[in-house]
């Protein structure tokens, strides 16, 4: 094998197995957020937002961690009580919010349902 193959299996080594482990980190993080009685984790999705040029500074993507909660319609004292528990369950994994930036995250929002998101980061 020649060194441009070596150096060419260790970037797609490294490509494949970063993002697992901040996937992994989300997923530990989240399902440990609530009782299971309270919501459930149903995962996440990375968005990348079509509405800022390429060419911009900022970063394009941002997460939506996605929850259920066991009440169809909470109060909105509880509601907002569960986005500060998983916007500051993200905050004090300091790894965590470490992995999302290198990987270009700048913006975490948070659902219960299918129709609201709510900012986090």
């Amino acid at each position: 094998m020649n060194i441009q193959n070596l150096i060419r299996a260790a970037a797609a080594i490294a490509l494949f197995s970063a993002p697992t482990v901040h996937a992994e980190n989300l997923d530990i993080v989240m399902s440990q957020v609530f009782p299971q009685d309270h919501a459930t984790y149903i995962g996440y999705e990375s968005v990348e937002r079509e509405d800022i040029p390429v060419s911009a500074a900022i970063e394009r993507k941002y997460l939506i961690v996605d929850f259920r909660l066991a009440t169809a319609q909470p109060a909105s004292e509880q509601l907002q009580a569960s986005v500060h528990k998983v916007c500051m369950a993200l905050l004090k994994d300091r790894e965590l919010i470490r992995s999302l930036s290198d990987s270009g995250y700048d913006m975490v929002s948070v659902a219960f349902d299918r129709r609201s998101q709510f900012d986090c980061l």
